[in-house]
């Protein structure tokens, strides 16, 4: 019997291939429950009067990193389980702000695929993964590299 939800193997991700998670709106309360637990309590995240007199964003404003991992988390479910071994390295941008109401999703292209040298029953992947709101703006875009499990030592091949 099949397994739904696990991973993708290294021989799944050759360059070129794309595909986009599932949405996930944030809410005033992950907000806040994201800046409490972190100590990311900036008052552009948490005062009302700091954002309705200073800030030049409307509503209330989550932090780029909470908007990351939570990307990530959606990454998770659709790709990851069991075969995500190693995040080792990314760059990171962000294109505009992201608020409570806002729903995102990603959108991943495999940027480059190759077997671990060193550890051949395993591949290293970097994908471009775009952030994308329910307007449709990118709002942050980011290059990981990751570790990933394959299916073989890739000697037969």
């Amino acid at each position: 019997m099949d397994v739904l939800g696990l991973g993708l193997f290294y021989e799944d991700l050759p360059v070129g291939r794309s595909f986009k998670t599932i949405g996930r709106t944030i809410t005033e309360t992950d907000i806040i429950n994201f800046t409490t637990c972190t100590g990311m309590t900036e008052v552009l995240f948490t005062n009302h009067e700091f954002q309705d007199s200073e800030s030049d964003i409307q509503g209330r404003v989550s932090p780029g990193a909470l908007v990351f991992t939570f990307s990530e988390g959606l990454l998770v479910h659709a790709s990851m389980q069991h075969t995500g071994f190693a995040f080792l390295s990314m760059d990171l941008e962000i294109k505009g702000p992201t608020v409570a109401g806002d729903t995102i999703h990603v959108e991943v292209e495999v940027i480059e695929s190759r077997r671990s040298a060193s550890r051949p029953t395993r591949g290293l992947v970097r994908t471009r993964n775009k952030v994308v709101n329910q307007k449709g703006e990118t709002i942050m875009v980011y290059t990981p590299l990751r570790m990933v499990k394959a299916r073989t030592d890739g000697k037969a091949a």
